[in-house]
């Protein structure tokens, strides 16, 4: 499994053109999430023209989350909703939930086999969607742009390597 430090992660945070690569969506999408106020970045918002937007470890998770329950054929609308329930009074643990999709619902299937109910309204269970999987596959695109980001390494010349080869035989 690919080690990521959430902490410096959630420190520095990710700007918009990064969050795009990491959740899969493209920058009108998360610019109209946050103008929305799907999800505000936490760390800092936009003030101005010029000015980027930051967001944390649990923004990045989040907007996965919710690009994954867009995925499994729900509305934004609904998506919104089951979010919202899922930050507001339930306070769930995102990496570790499972959700029962339906029709027109959202269901959390909690570990001691408790089910709530999310939205409103709907019938048929087409999909459960289990959501541990995110963490790992946002640390491991973290990993990847880190790697990217860090640019090219230096070439040598080819010579270089057989000069080198050829003072350790003298030595």
């Amino acid at each position: 499994m690919v080690e990521v430090n959430q902490e410096a992660a959630a420190a520095e945070g990710f700007r918009g053109p990064q969050v795009c690569s990491l959740v899969g969506i493209t920058y009108r999408q998360l610019d109209y999430w946050a103008r929305t106020g799907l999800l505000r970045p936490s760390i800092a918002d936009a003030t101005g023209s010029g000015s980027q937007r930051r967001y944390s470890y649990s923004d990045v998770l989040e907007l996965k989350v919710i690009k994954r329950l867009l995925d499994a054929g729900l509305k934004l609308q609904q998506a919104r909703q089951a979010v919202g329930c899922l930050r507001g009074e339930l306070g769930v643990d995102l990496a570790s939930a499972q959700l029962v999709l339906a029709d027109s619902r959202s269901i959390l299937a909690r570990s001691d086999g408790e089910l709530v109910d999310l939205l409103a309204g709907g019938q048929g269970v087409f999909n459960i969607l289990p959501l541990s999987g995110v963490v790992s596959e946002l640390d491991a695109a973290i990993v990847e742009i880190n790697a990217t980001n860090a640019g090219p390494q230096p070439r040598h010349h080819p010579a270089a390597a057989y000069l080198a080869s050829q003072e350790a035989a003298e030595h």
